[in-house]
């Protein structure tokens, strides 16, 4: 049996299989095939529903040194800035009047910003947004760290692992960062009762398809409830400033893999994908995605979190352009809509009643 139809039948393969599945893309049949699947699996348990998350990328200090990350605390280059409570707030109150219900806190590994001050700017989010659903995007933490955020009312919590083979990890990051550690934080979220995302770059410096099928096989173990990708974009002020971008071909065939894989996964169609290709989100939904994450920072700050090169941050990615947006998703045959989308939920809708394609708002 070809390698995408024994994926397509049991939603897993062998580390040898998915090298073997890997070589076949720009196989133009293998990624129909594999887009037709993806597609009606996103439909099946979601109907035609995009969801939005409302980013607000609150501090571009860094303590760690990711030797790809345009951020990285050896960048002296880099102009610094960290949004203040009142600015965070701020943010969540365009978003909300915007019509977002899930926002996204990212930011560097900040020391400035302390279990306490987080604690306090999680709980007063919440306070004002019960209806919201609270991601948080900051690096790994400790256990005890994790279970504060979570008490004080985070929801969701995203951490890439970025790879999941050693070797390949240490390509990428400094010694005092490991692999193992990184996969223990996402245990750690997970058994906190966190909604969990990890995520990898397409075409990362050293990357092979060996290194994707770990990758493949970590997913399927972790089983997280979203999953984020998008190519590698070097950025000018790190070691990898000449190697090539990631492939959007490669990163959309993988999109469409990881919801073989995992078809009740919330998949974004990442900023990185619509900057390598203007219409690189609308390709990213009609391949198996379903999220797309608006910026919601203040206007004079985007240009400075700028983990890579060329990231687009003031056109229709931004959060103020959701009309345009809307219009976008549209164009492909799928509707944005203003709820938290929580993957839990439809699961359970889809349990109750099969055809069922929609939940409350909740």
């Amino acid at each position: 049996m070809r390698p995408e139809e024994k994926l397509i039948q049991n939603h897993e393969l062998t580390r040898m299989e998915y090298r073997e599945l890997f070589d076949k893309v720009g196989d133009k049949e293998t990624t129909e095939r594999l887009a037709e699947e993806a597609v009606r699996l996103r439909k099946r348990y979601y109907g035609t529903k995009v969801y939005t998350r409302g980013l607000i990328e609150f501090t571009n200090y860094c303590k760690n040194n990711c030797y790809y990350c345009g951020i990285r605390g050896g960048n002296k280059n880099a102009i610094r800035y960290r949004l203040t409570k009142k600015e965070i707030l701020d943010c969540c109150e365009n978003g909300y009047e915007l019509g977002f219900r899930t926002f996204v806190l990212q930011g560097g590994e900040d020391p400035y910003f302390t279990d306490d001050r987080m604690v306090e700017i999680i709980q007063e989010i919440k306070k004002q947004y019960p209806d919201c659903a609270l991601t948080l995007s900051i690096g790994e933490k400790s256990y005890e760290s994790y279970r504060r955020y979570r008490e004080a009312g985070a929801d969701r919590y995203l951490l890439r692992h970025e790879t999941a083979s050693d070797a390949h990890y240490r390509m990428l990051h400094p010694e005092n960062m490991s692999l193992a550690n990184r996969k223990q934080c996402l245990y750690d979220l997970k058994s906190l009762g966190y909604q969990v995302g990890a995520g990898f770059m397409v075409g990362s410096p050293g990357q092979t398809n060996a290194d994707l099928a770990e990758d493949m096989i970590f997913l399927k173990e972790l089983e997280p409830q979203m999953v984020g990708i998008g190519p590698f974009i070097p950025h000018h002020d790190t070691r990898f400033a000449s190697e090539p971008a990631g492939s959007v071909e490669k990163t959309l065939f993988l999109l469409s893999v990881i919801r073989i894989l995992l078809p009740k996964v919330l998949l974004p169609a990442t900023t990185a994908l619509g900057t390598m290709d203007p219409q690189g989100r609308e390709k990213g939904l009609a391949a198996g995605a379903n999220v797309v994450m608006p910026n919601l920072s203040p206007v004079k700050n985007r240009k400075q979190y700028e983990l890579y090169d060329n990231k687009i941050c003031t056109g229709e990615e931004a959060a103020e352009c959701r009309g345009c947006l809307s219009k976008r998703v549209a164009s492909v045959g799928y509707q944005l809509v203003n709820e938290r989308g929580d993957a839990a939920e439809y699961i359970r809708c889809f349990r109750r009643k099969p055809d069922c394609q929609s939940v409350p708002d909740h």
